[in-house]
């Protein structure tokens, strides 16, 4: 892709590399895209040095709730498989049903803000009302209900996450599009014949855009924690490896009583740091977005 395609116009490929140069100024970001990159990388991977032998309780060998050895790095759980192979495999489903419900969200919350705000009238105050609505329930109850009533698996989970996340992303775009609409280049937008569909999308939706980036890579880390909640609650998938997951077996398989701290703390603290990552890369993104915010912090 270059310039002179058209694809790209300068403005924008300048804005890119003012956003590149300064992300990279920022150490805290950088670790925490670090972060992100190397538990992206072995979850792309593991399918390479991960199979059904060291997966599935029936084939594995390994002794049962051993400690970390040279054999075992992190130990095994209570069907004898390598703890540090679970960690792995388990990041796949986790950082997928966080990533795919913080679409979800992103997209609800995107859209309904921007008709909220696009369209003052009964429709804007009527999606603000939903709005409202779902802000004032309980968001753990809610989906814990709804993913009961869904049934267990991920795509439930996917889903109750969504459905109970999207109202601060709304929120957020409601008040932004409402900002830029008041502004003079939209005004006259109208004035030349643009209608309703094409102010919000070619005027509105590319200036809220940057708040949505910054809100999604946030959303992420709180998706995580949600299913691992969720999860861990046996909402789960029973025949699938994530971080909370394992977290539930070892406290129903007695590695608590057994004192089997390899069990409990790698899963743990395997969420501890992704969720971290996340963060760092959202606060990172919102200071070279928002520098107003650098003085704040």
């Amino acid at each position: 892709m270059t310039v002179e395609e058209g694809r790209l116009s300068p403005p924008r490929l300048n804005a890119a590399r003012r956003f590149v140069r300064s992300y990279l100024e920022r150490p805290a970001g950088l670790a925490g895209l670090g972060v992100l990159a190397a538990f992206g990388l072995l979850a792309l991977c593991a399918p390479l040095f991960i199979g059904d032998a060291q997966l599935n309780v029936i084939k594995v060998t390994g002794p049962q709730l051993a400690g970390p050895s040279g054999s075992y790095l992190l130990g095994t759980d209570q069907a004898g498989r390598s703890i540090i192979d679970l960690v792995i495999w388990g990041s796949r489903e986790s950082l997928s049903i966080g990533i795919i419900a913080t679409v979800l969200t992103v997209l609800l919350g995107t859209t309904v803000g921007l008709l909220a705000g696009h369209y003052e009238g009964w429709v804007g105050k009527g999606l603000m009302h939903v709005t409202d609505w779902f802000i004032a329930l309980p968001s753990l109850p809610l989906a814990i209900s709804l993913a009961a009533v869904l049934g267990r698996g991920a795509a439930s989970i996917t889903i109750a996450i969504a459905v109970t996340s999207w109202t601060a992303t709304a929120r957020l775009v409601r008040a932004q599009t409402l900002a830029v609409e008041a502004r003079p280049f939209v005004d006259r937008a109208r004035a030349l014949g643009a209608g309703n569909t094409q102010i919000m999308l070619r005027h509105v939706l590319p200036n809220v855009t940057p708040l949505v980036l910054v809100s999604s890579t946030l959303t992420v880390a709180s998706a995580i924690l949600s299913e691992a909640t969720l999860t861990f609650l046996g909402l789960g998938d029973p025949t699938s490896v994530t971080w909370g997951s394992m977290l539930q077996s070892a406290f129903s398989d007695g590695a608590v009583t057994a004192g089997a701290w390899w069990y409990l703390l790698p899963p743990g603290i395997a969420i501890l740091i992704v969720v971290l990552g996340f963060t760092l890369t959202g606060r990172a993104v919102e200071h070279v977005l928002n520098p107003r915010m650098v003085g704040r912090s």
